[in-house]
Parts: structure tokens; C-alpha cells; sequence
């Protein structure tokens, strides 16, 4: 009688845990597979089984394992922010030092999952997988710059500030996947050749994106143009 009390409060453990999953339990139970086995798993059904968890549950978060793959990284993302944003530091920073403070979260988190962040780079680096898999960190990342306030010149065209914002989101986005690559390569204690590849790109980015001399350029340029107006 005891014995199957125990067997039955276990068969009632299991079935809550199939009820109650998450999409960061999947998501757990993904990256621990592909580090243990160097592979996808072979079907949705068997990893569900694996991970004592209805097939269903994982089709109310994900249509494939590729969609689990894209969400780790952008979770790196949302994560990130969630952490910044509880910063009344980070609330007062200007562009500058909040793109900095994101890199430095960002890679801490990177970092705390290294072995997976490599694994799914290295895996797909030579095929069309190794670009989608970055397209939703790609989109909320750009959507960050672009709501971060970097300042640019106003030229008061509509087309060429739409030009300028665009190009400012996919140099950006440029200089995050070179670091990336830096920092996977990078074998320096505690990773500290990527905090100064962080530190000294960002801020050579800033540095070239400063409006106030080509303001002053600009500024001088009217004022001589209107002079040598008047002098005709």
C-alpha cells in the first residue's frame, strides 16, 4: 500500500511538471541536449519524451527547433535589458555610455553560456541557418540603437535621414557580430582583450559619429555662402 502511494504521488509529480512547463524549460532542455550530444535532437516527439513533457506543450511556444534556436539568443537580448533597465545608473547615461553598458551585460551573459553560443555559431557558420539564426536578436538589437538617441546631423530631408538611421542600424549591427567573433576567439583571462575590443570600438563609433564639428562645418559654411551673397 505504501509502495503504491509513492508510485502514485510520482506519477502526479510528473503530471504537474508536464502542466506546467515554460518556454525557458524548452529552452534549458534544448541547449543541454545539443551540448550533450553535439546535435538537434531527432524529432520534436522525442525530445518531448526525453524531457517528460507533452509534444503539444512545445508547439504552444515554438513551430521548430530552429524558432527555440533563434529565441536563445534573442533571450540573451531581452535579458540583458531587463537587467540594464533596473539600473537608475543606466536610466541617466547618455547613448554613449548605455551601448556600453549593454555590451558589457550582453557578453556577461554570452559568456555564462559560452559553450552553447559557440556550438550553435560554429555549427551553422557555413550555411543560410548561420543568418537566420541571429534574426530576431538582429531585430530587437536595431530597434534598440535606433530608439537609444544616437544623435546625427539634421539635414532636414526626410529620404537622407531615413538613409542615415538605416545605415546607423547596420554598421551597428555590423560592429556587434565583429565583436561576437572577437570574443569567441579571444582566449584571454576572464575575457578582458574583448572588454577593451568593447570599450575602444564603441567609443572610436561615437568619436566618428560626432555632430558637433560637422554642425560647426556646416554652420560656417552657410554663414559664408549668405556673406559672399551680400558682398555680390
Amino acid at each position: 500500500m505504501v509502495k503504491h502511494f509513492v508510485s502514485l504521488q510520482h506519477n502526479l509529480t510528473i503530471m504537474a511538471r508536464k502542466k506546467n512547463i515554460t518556454s525557458n524549460d524548452i529552452i534549458t532542455f534544448y541547449m543541454d541536449y545539443v551540448l550533450e550530444y553535439n546535435e538537434q535532437p531527432k524529432t520534436i516527439y522525442a525530445f518531448a519524451k526525453a524531457n517528460n513533457f507533452e509534444e503539444q506543450k512545445f508547439y504552444e511556444f515554438f513551430g521548430s527547433f530552429e524558432a527555440v534556436e533563434k529565441h536563445v539568443f534573442n533571450a540573451f537580448f531581452d535579458n540583458s535589458i531587463k537587467v540594464l533597465e533596473q539600473s537608475e545608473d543606466y536610466n541617466s547615461f547618455d547613448a554613449r555610455n548605455k551601448l556600453l553598458s549593454f555590451y558589457f551585460t550582453f557578453f556577461e551573459n554570452l559568456t555564462a553560456n559560452r559553450s552553447y553560443v559557440k556550438y550553435a555559431l560554429e555549427h551553422h557558420k557555413n550555411s543560410l541557418k548561420g543568418l537566420s539564426l541571429l534574426s530576431e536578436l538582429k531585430s530587437s538589437f536595431t530597434s534598440y540603437i535606433e530608439h537609444l538617441g544616437i544623435e546625427l546631423i539634421d539635414i532636414k530631408q526626410e529620404q537622407i535621414d531615413r538613409i542615415q538611421r538605416r545605415g546607423l542600424k547596420e554598421t551597428a549591427w555590423l560592429q556587434l557580430l565583429l565583436t561576437m567573433k572577437f570574443w569567441i576567439d579571444d582566449t584571454s583571462a576572464g575575457f578582458e582583450k574583448t572588454d577593451i575590443f568593447i570599450e575602444k570600438s564603441v567609443n572610436t563609433s561615437f568619436d566618428v559619429l560626432n555632430v558637433a564639428p560637422v554642425r560647426s562645418l556646416i554652420d560656417f559654411g552657410k554663414f559664408i555662402f549668405k556673406e559672399k551673397i551680400h558682398m555680390n
